[in-house]
């Protein structure tokens, strides 16, 4: 297994349930480490390695939930499915409303948690493609001269070339060529592809 083979993070203090899940995702597959507590998990987390996490939301020590807001404390990207008692809904709410994926109810059956697992994978498989081409975004906007990176936040406010020359003091004719340096450097087949480029570069920047 490589580091960039997607990992399911089990954390639960019970012995017998790390065990039976460990064994489950490998009966169909899946890579799996198993944590003891979510201070073991958080001293061993690798926010670059993908997958996801099913916690258990009760434990002793740090909670699943207080792990929770730990990871987004750390703008960590890694998908939650909480393992939740009975009494524990309003809790599993709460961790919904902090970005889990979703939450599963003791007694609970293997199909039941291995889709949502599936659809936690998939949810990570999806932000990381994502910051990927954020990254790449970045990198071509760094590659800008500071009047071309002046001409790209003026006209990605929708800013005409026209009005964009008189705010720089510059002709016309000017803001066209940095305008097309922009558009190639950046490698955006139209302005709105521009605009939403600009868009995804400053998401959680």
């Amino acid at each position: 297994m490589t580091a960039k083979t997607p990992c399911v993070f089990v954390v639960d203090d019970d012995d017998a349930v790390r065990s039976s899940l460990r064994l489950l995702l490998k009966s169909v597959g899946q890579q799996a480490e198993a944590f003891s507590s979510a201070q073991a998990f958080l001293d061993a987390f690798d926010p670059d390695r993908p997958g996801c996490l099913v916690l258990d939301i009760r434990m002793p020590g740090m909670s699943g939930l207080e792990l929770q807001q730990k990871l987004n404390a750390m703008h960590a990207i890694t998908p939650i499915v909480f393992i939740t008692g009975h009494g524990d809904v309003p809790m599993a709410v709460e961790a919904m409303q902090n970005g889990a994926v979703d939450f599963i109810q003791k007694p609970f059956r293997d199909q039941d948690l291995l889709d949502r697992i599936n659809q936690a994978l998939e949810k990570d498989k999806s932000n990381r493609s994502g910051l990927l081409a954020r990254d790449e975004i970045r990198r071509r906007m760094a590659t800008l001269t500071p009047r071309e990176r002046e001409v790209l936040d003026l006209v990605t406010q929708g800013k005409a070339n026209k009005v964009v020359a008189g705010d720089l003091d510059v002709s016309q004719r000017t803001v066209e060529i940095h305008r097309a340096r922009v558009m190639e450097k950046m490698e955006a087949s139209s302005l709105a592809h521009l605009v939403r480029m600009v868009l995804e570069a400053d998401r959680d920047s």
